[in-house]
């Protein structure tokens, strides 16, 4: 096993020198420059022009639509301030978007959303307050649908998940020029001039009066780029090859958190056939694609004991193995899952340097005034994974450092739970905007 966890290693760890990682972050720049010019799928503008100011407040309905939850929420914002907290949920109600409700029709889906609101609202009662007013409660929605109800509220802006944790972020920490999704998938956005896009990226769009339009949020698709930055090995491609879309988001394939466990899987099939992993006899569970997931992975990384008895039992439970793995086997696993990660902790970063040197070159006369950026981030894997934010942390800061030392300093910070917050933010903003 010896000789495959060296070329494991040596495949997955010899792109990771800072060195490598900018001249990867120059191919992606490249890229990104030619997509805020010609593609119709990514570099995409939002109808959000501005960032927060910190002065809105008030209470917002705020709704989250994902694949497979509704998350309803009242949000509450009490202007900037460091001493306090200034943006909050103050309830929240998560339900299922199980088969039953996907199967609606028409405004029937509408009008499951439209009751799981109601019964959210008449949970709170200053909400109930609110609700008897002649003025509708003002609401925001993440990456959903325009909706209509005889509920007494007011749809006031929509946005998708990462330019949510733009807004989110940028209300607490008025640096915030970008953030990034880095759970399951991947995405980021950031806040460009409108300049620097191709105006047929914007269509016929009249710019609203009311607000300053030179500058509006982007939604990068950044999960579509790389196919020409990112070198990949041939489990890599055997993912790639072998997926309902190949070639389609090859960055998420290689760094987010739905494919490393599909990554490590691959990785431990040969090991088996070629090396006798298991003693040559793959558990059959394990046979079976993206069965191994990264929460399994983040177990075993963060595991510290000197035998990994805690990760063989894990191990053991996860593929109904009649005998755990040894402490051999164990120790190739995890030093298997440590190269993987650490692909996708550098080429993570590397992505992240790419934007921030597209908002320096496009757009550095506004952050004269900030003495760093800050960078909002949400999802499982950039805020759960073991170590994983601060390991990136690093590698941004010898990024800048290597490149330009005297580029301002950037700050990876946490925006949990954006999507809701941020539909708070922008319902707030529009209703500022007004």
């Amino acid at each position: 096993m010896d000789s495959l966890l060296k070329e494991v290693q040596r495949l997955f760890e010899q792109q990771l020198r800072v060195e490598s990682l900018l001249t990867i972050s120059k191919k992606l720049q490249v890229e990104l420059r030619e997509r805020l010019q010609s593609s119709p799928e990514c570099m995409l503008p939002s109808h959000n022009y501005n960032l927060p100011s910190g002065k809105e407040h008030g209470t917002y309905l705020a709704l989250e639509v994902g694949g497979s939850t509704l998350r309803v929420a009242l949000v509450d914002l009490s202007r900037r301030n460091r001493s306090r907290q200034n943006l909050r949920i103050r309830r929240i109600v998560t339900s299922t978007i199980n088969n039953n409700v996907r199967d609606l029709r028409g405004v029937a889906f509408f009008d499951w959303i439209a009751d799981k609101v109601g019964k959210m609202l008449l949970a709170d009662r200053e909400a109930c307050d609110y609700m008897q007013l002649k003025e509708p409660l003002p609401m925001g929605i993440a990456w959903a649908f325009p909706i209509e109800s005889n509920l007494n509220i007011r749809l006031d802006a929509i946005v998708n998940d990462s330019s949510a944790a733009v807004l989110s972020r940028a209300y607490i920490d008025p640096s915030t020029r970008l953030a990034v999704i880095l759970g399951t998938g991947l995405n980021a956005a950031i806040h460009l001039p409108t300049s620097s896009l191709h105006s047929s990226k914007l269509g016929r769009r009249e710019f609203p009066t009311s607000v300053d339009t030179t500058h509006v949020l982007v939604n990068t698709e950044l999960s579509m780029f790389g196919k020409r930055a990112f070198p990949t090995t041939r489990w890599d491609d055997h993912l790639n090859t072998h997926h309902m879309l190949p070639d389609f988001q090859p960055m998420e394939y290689l760094v987010a958190g739905g494919y490393l466990g599909e990554i490590v899987r691959l990785i431990l099939v040969e090991a088996t056939e070629t090396v006798a992993l298991f003693g040559g006899i793959l558990p059959f569970k394990l046979s079976t694609p993206y069965s191994l997931d990264t929460r399994t992975l983040a177990v075993i990384e963060a595991d510290t004991d000197p035998s990994l008895t805690p990760s063989c039992r894990v191990f053991q439970q996860t593929f109904s193995m009649l005998a755990p793995p040894t402490e051999m086997e164990m120790h190739f696993i995890r030093k298997v899952i440590l190269s993987v990660t650490r692909r996708s902790k550098g080429y993570f970063s590397a992505a992240v340097h790419a934007l921030l040197s597209l908002l320096h070159d496009l757009d550095y006369q506004t952050l004269e005034d900030v003495d760093h950026i800050c960078i909002g981030c949400d999802g499982s894997v950039i805020n759960k994974y073991p170590g994983y934010m601060e390991h990136c942390q690093m590698l941004l800061d010898q990024l800048v450092r290597m490149e330009d030392g005297a580029r301002k300093r950037v700050v990876l910070e946490s925006a949990g739970e954006s999507a809701v917050l941020g539909a708070g933010v922008a319902a707030a903003m529009a209703r500022t905007e007004d």
